[in-house]
């Protein structure tokens, strides 16, 4: 894959825009956030997403480093929550994703610790 469909996929989730970003997948496209179960085709990842998207009053990612092989990515990156308390956590974080022949996601893979978001 690229850097720009990886800034496209971080510019939605920063966006909070969980519909646009279920678009990016395959219908039968996998999505597992942190410990979460996984979810499975856009209509469940859009509410998985948006269901997050409402216990925060935003988020923005910062890349740290970025790796693509073909069809994959890896990106570390750090991500900061702004709670809706006023406040904000910065946690590290690393998305992993591959594209099916169509250039729709169809894993996508969140490796992250969420306590000190609700902490």
């Amino acid at each position: 894959m690229s850097a720009e469909f990886a800034a496209k996929v971080f510019a939605l989730v920063d966006g909070t825009d969980a519909v646009g970003f279920s678009r990016l997948f395959a219908p039968r496209g996998r999505m597992r956030f942190g410990n979460g179960e996984p979810m499975t085709g856009p209509e469940e990842i859009a509410a998985g997403v948006a269901g997050f998207f409402a216990t925060v009053k935003g988020l923005r990612h910062t890349v740290v480093r970025e790796w693509y092989a073909g069809a994959d990515s890896i990106i570390e990156e750090t991500v900061d929550y702004h709670r809706l308390s006023g406040d904000t956590v910065t946690v590290p974080a690393v998305t992993m994703f591959h594209v099916d022949g169509t250039g729709l996601i169809d894993d996508f893979r969140v490796y992250l610790d969420l306590a000190p978001l609700f902490a």
